[in-house]
């Protein structure tokens, strides 16, 4: 009796434990990479499994192809026929159709298959280890709702969306017609300022940019401010913000490699005015004279440091240490420097890297070189730029047979802390870029600090996908119905619309923050202080010419921000994404035109006083100053108040902010009372 008990016990045991281990298995999410998976595919599924067990709320393990394939749970097999025996397996069967042809380069698959074992199984897979990626991270964005973007939005998946897997068709991940997409990191101040050491990309930060932009299909990355710029230890307002700056040659190292396990290639422009190996202005401004110095800064890049390690060389025509248009100290032809220039470098770069990418950047000076004669070797693409806002002051003649590219702009230095969303745009040039000019091979995004200016990255990448079928007006409603949700997407929409045109001339924010800094001056006589260049003279007529359009930047700014708030009313209360992107840049700007609107009316009173020694006029200026400094409060308390989201607490604190063009600081008021109230005895 007593060994029947038992023998039912230990049945019962096996049973429950069976049921159990059986019951466990249906919950558990597996995802299969080939024993040949790169570590690009093995990075992939690691974040696959977060957006999984994020979304799904259930465990997910990792496994590979040569384990055995459980023939419960949900089984997602990703790789390509390469690297993944499974994949290789469906093809061979003809149970699968995807190869390295097919669906090509950057290309991809989702399927549902049956496996050996009888098991069902999802599919993700692609012609290489980017068409993968891409397979995994559309899947990731499209069934499971994941923000490519969650990182800087905010924006986390519905909770309330039921978790089905299986709920899609077999689809065909079409490859980007533009085959590189390149990010270029140039700008970056508030970004590299987010954490100490200031002027220095965080880890997190820089690996989730990246991990946004390969979401995005970027694959490429720009390395420049990070190599350390110039104005980062030759200006003093730098010098202010970190002193003694340097750089760490293997963080710059690890930033490399980080991409490259992503996938990414890494793109390096071969200016000569980086920390990385510094050369003197003097020597930048003679090729003719300096020639050794410039081929021996280049020889140490290669030799000494990780730029070797790049996979894309480029050079602009212009100057080697600023960002300026060259202009020879000793009597030479520029046309004729680069020329030879680019024969020099050419030699280098074949032999240091002969699978190297080479490309020419050809701001609008060098546009005008290009027609004329300039002519770098045959295999250099020519990357066309733009004009800084998404248009061009100069277009090619001809491509004279050259391969073509182009270099846009998502963000800008006259805008850099306020956004100039153009989707429209977006979708108007590159159709001209690629239709006329064939500039097909290479889209460079310069994004500056990234998080200002999302919905124009993502509109450039939506954009290289199939530059004919790209519309603005589309992408507009579906990115603010992503975020915003159907009611608040035409008030975001509105708004962002009127920023963009307030923005008109090729003003912003920065450009303001200089007329702003002009008019401080002429009411305090004091000289205009510029970052890295001498102070120049006081005067009237240097601000006067912006006059003209500030009432009307005003109102539309003021426009766009009133759409903004209405809009805020629809949105869900615990996101804070549309205040932070909507609202706050046009409460930013608004807030600076109104300080700016309020000193213009003291600097106009101050010119009539000038002009007729009517010292009423000068009276009626100094009782709007007390206005002034209200206004003044208002653009502080605002900016240092910031974001909703404290991930990003201190970001528009004037102290760490881009300092090109300065900020109006509270003292410059007790100097223009004192001068205003000298004038008056």
């Amino acid at each position: 009796m007593e060994k029947n008990c038992g023998l039912t016990k230990i049945l019962l045991f096996l049973i429950t434990g069976i049921l159990a281990f059986s019951c466990s298995n249906q919950d558990i999410i597996y995802i299969v990479t080939g024993n040949k998976a790169s570590k690009v595919e093995i990075l992939t599924a690691n974040l696959f499994k977060k957006d999984l067990e994020s979304v799904s709320g259930k465990s997910v393990s990792l496994i590979t192809t040569d384990k055995p394939i459980p023939p419960k749970g949900t089984v997602f097999v990703i790789g390509t026929e390469e690297t993944n025996d499974i994949i290789a397996g469906l093809v061979k069967s003809k149970d699968l159709i995807v190869t390295g042809k097919f669906p090509g380069a950057r290309g991809g698959i989702w399927a549902k298959a049956t496996l050996e074992n009888g098991g069902q199984a999802i599919i993700l897979a692609g012609s290489d280890v980017q068409g993968t990626q891409y397979a995994v991270f559309d899947y990731c964005k499209k069934i499971l709702g994941v923000d490519p973007l969650e990182y800087w939005t905010g924006n986390l998946p519905d909770r309330n969306r039921p978790f089905d897997p299986y709920n899609f068709s077999n689809n065909i991940i079409a490859p980007p017609e533009i085959p590189i997409l390149c990010y270029f990191e140039n700008d970056v101040d508030e970004l590299a300022n987010l954490k100490h050491p200031w002027l220095e990309y965080d880890w997190e930060s820089y690996t989730e940019m990246v991990n946004s932009l390969v979401r995005l299909k970027y694959n490429a990355i720009h390395l420049f401010d990070m190599l350390g710029r110039p104005e980062f230890f030759l200006r003093p307002v730098y010098e202010k913000i970190r002193p003694e700056y340097d750089i760490r040659l293997s963080y710059i190292d690890s930033l490399i490699d980080y991409a490259h396990d992503m996938g990414m290639k890494v793109h390096i422009d071969l200016s000569l005015g980086y920390k990385i190996k510094p050369m003197s202005q003097t020597k930048a401004d003679c090729w003719s004279e300096n020639k050794k110095e410039w081929i021996d800064a280049w020889q140490y890049y290669f030799e000494k440091t990780p730029i070797r390690k790049a996979d894309i060389f480029s050079l602009r025509p212009r100057n080697q240490v600023w960002d300026w248009e060259y202009k020879s100290a000793c009597g030479e032809s520029k046309i004729e420097v680069f020329n030879e220039v680019y024969v020099e470098l050419d030699k280098l770069i074949n032999e240091y890297n002969p699978s190297a990418i080479k490309l020419a950047t050809v701001y609008s000076d060098a546009m005008v070189m290009f027609n004329e004669g300039f002519n770098p070797p045959e295999d250099w693409i020519i990357e066309w730029s733009d004009d800084g806002w998404g248009g061009f002051a100069v277009l090619p003649e001809t491509t004279k047979g050259y391969s073509f590219g182009t270099y846009m702009h998502a963000g800008f230095w006259k805008n850099h802390t306020i956004h100039d969303p153009y989707p429209e745009k977006i979708d108007s040039v590159m159709k001209l870029m690629v239709n006329k000019f064939q500039a097909n091979r290479y889209w460079e995004i310069n994004g500056q600090q990234f998080r200002p200016f999302l919905l124009n990255i993502e509109a450039f990448a939506e954009a290289a996908g199939n530059p004919e079928a790209f519309n603005g007006d589309l992408f507009y409603s579906e990115w603010t119905k992503r975020y915003f949700g159907e009611k608040a997407s035409p008030f975001a929409i509105n708004s962002m619309k009127k920023l963009h045109e307030a923005q008109f001339g090729k003003v912003g924010y920065v450009q303001n923050l200089w007329e702003t800094g002009q008019i401080l001056a002429y009411l305090g006589n004091v000289p205009i202080e510029q970052p890295g260049r001498p102070p120049v003279p006081y005067n009237f007529e240097r601000f006067a010419p912006g006059l003209e359009h500030l009432s009307r930047r005003t109102e539309l700014v003021k426009q766009a921000f009133d759409f903004a708030e209405q809009g805020e009313a629809f949105v869900k209360p615990e996101s804070t994404f549309y205040y932070d992107y909507i609202v706050l840049p046009a409460r930013l700007y608004l807030d600076l035109l109104t300080f700016e609107n309020r000193i213009t009316q003291m600097a106009l009173l101050k010119k009539s006083f000038e002009e007729t020694g009517d010292k009423e006029k000068l009276q009626e200026a100094l009782s709007l100053l007390g206005d002034a400094k209200k206004d003044l409060d208002v653009v502080y308390r605002n900016s240092l108040e910031g974001d909703k989201n404290p991930k990003w607490a201190g970001w528009y604190d004037p102290v760490k902010r881009r300092p090109n063009n300065g900020f109006p600081q509270p003292e410059m008021m007790i100097v223009i009372e004192d001068n205003l109230n000298s004038l008056l005895k």
